[in-house]
Formats: C-alpha cells, sequence, structure tokens
C-alpha cells in the first residue's frame, strides 16, 4: 500500500507541475489579448489543479489505514492495577509506537474501523484496510454503566481526508469499496494482564490473552 501511496503523491505533483505550465501560458496569452486561448488554458489549469487534489487526497486517505492480511495482530496491551476499576494499560502497536491509558472500569474494549472492497476491485489487488480508533473501558454492572461514563481514549487522530467517513457520508462517491464498519472486541481488566488482539480477513477484531498466566486471572474472574 505505501507503493501505491507513493504513486498518488507523485501523480498529484505531476499534475500540479502541468497545471503551472498551463497557468503560466494563461498570463502569456492574456498579455497578447488572446483571450478565448487564456480562458481555454485556464479551464485545462483547473482541471489539473482538480486532479491533484483528488490524488493527494486519496493518497492522504489511504495513509492513515494498515493492509489487512489473514489473521494480523494490531496490538498487544499490558494492564496494571492502581485501585478498584482503575487501571494503567500500554498498548504496544506493530509499528513500534506506544500509548499509555488510564481505565475506570472492569473490562477494556478495542474499536477498529474496517474497509472491504468489491470483487473487481479485489481482483486488482486491492486488500482490506484497517484502522485503530479507540480503546475504551466497561462496567460489568449495567446500573453502573448507565450513570458512570466510560474512559475513552483515541488511538488515531482524525485525517482531512477519511475513506470510512467519505464512503458514510456520500456513499455513491466510493462505489469500489464494497462494506465499511466497525468492529470491536473487549475482555476483563485484570491485574498484570497482558492481552492480544487481532483483526481477521475477514475483518473482525478478536482479543486473546497473551500469555497462560492471564488466561488463567481471566478464569479465576468468571470469564
Amino acid at each position: 500500500m505505501q507503493t501505491l501511496i507513493l504513486i498518488l503523491f507523485a501523480l498529484s505533483v505531476i499534475l500540479v507541475l502541468t497545471a503551472l505550465g498551463h497557468l503560466l501560458a494563461v498570463h502569456r496569452h492574456w498579455r497578447a489579448r488572446r483571450h478565448l486561448h487564456a480562458v481555454h488554458r485556464g479551464m485545462w489549469t483547473a482541471i489539473f489543479l482538480l486532479a491533484a487534489a483528488i490524488s493527494s487526497g486519496l493518497g492522504l486517505a489511504l495513509r492513515s489505514y494498515q493492509l489487512l492480511s489473514a489473521e494480523a495482530p494490531i496490538a498487544t496491551l499490558t494492564a496494571r492495577q492502581l485501585a478498584p476499576q482503575q487501571f494503567a494499560v500500554q498498548i504496544d502497536l506493530p509499528d513500534g509506537t506506544q500509548e499509555s491509558a488510564e481505565l475506570r472500569g472492569d473490562e477494556w474494549q478495542l474499536d477498529a474501523r474496517v474497509i472491504k472492497w468489491t470483487p473487481r476491485a479485489v481482483t486488482l489487488g486491492a486488500q482490506p484496510l484497517y484502522r485503530l480508533d479507540r480503546l475504551v473501558s466497561r462496567y460489568r454492572n449495567a446500573a453502573q454503566a448507565q450513570t458512570t461514563p466510560p474512559s475513552v481514549v483515541a488511538l488515531n487522530e482524525d485525517s482531512i481526508i477519511d475513506l470510512w467517513q467519505l464512503k458514510q457520508r456520500f456513499p455513491r462517491w466510493l462505489p469500489w469499496i464494497d462494506a465499511d464498519y466497525g468492529s470491536a472486541a473487549y475482555l476483563p481488566l485484570v491485574d498484570g494482564g497482558k492481552y492480544t488482539a487481532t483483526l481477521s480477513a475477514a475483518g473482525g477484531l478478536i482479543a486473546r490473552p497473551a500469555d497462560a498466566a492471564t488466561a488463567e486471572k481471566l478464569k479465576a474472574s468468571g470469564w
């Protein structure tokens, strides 16, 4: 996908340079009082600038998403209890970055956005994309959940142009996207717990204990 993003950005640069060439021609024709030629070149300038904006916009939209092939590990979470229903959570991502959060509740939930393509796009090599959205806490007791707001930690800032949001708002503009939806998975928070989160090729998010010790603690908690 990185290659596709580079191609889109390179194409936008070429289109901008072409538009600049037409803009110089507009100036030259206008000074020579060939106004009709100037208007004609001005129209081409606008067309190339619009194409450059679309190309760079698609590049920016794809940049915030990652390829989803087979079952892909997307995060490792480690929890440390600070107080009753209060946990410090560290999130390690596949690219080496880390996020830290403090969650109040009994369970953690990871949300992701998933984009899948139409069969025709798939035959051309398009693969599903995903982007982690947020980490939130959950309360096991329904009455407490109704009165106590959950902790919410954003894992990705909204980009200027986002494929998922564009598909939601203008579905007819992106006919090659077959499905765009959210996926979530959750597990109980336990002191010293270590968890892995993966996404299946079908786009479903799966949460599992990362080691036997965590699995035993989840079993002891009644999970």
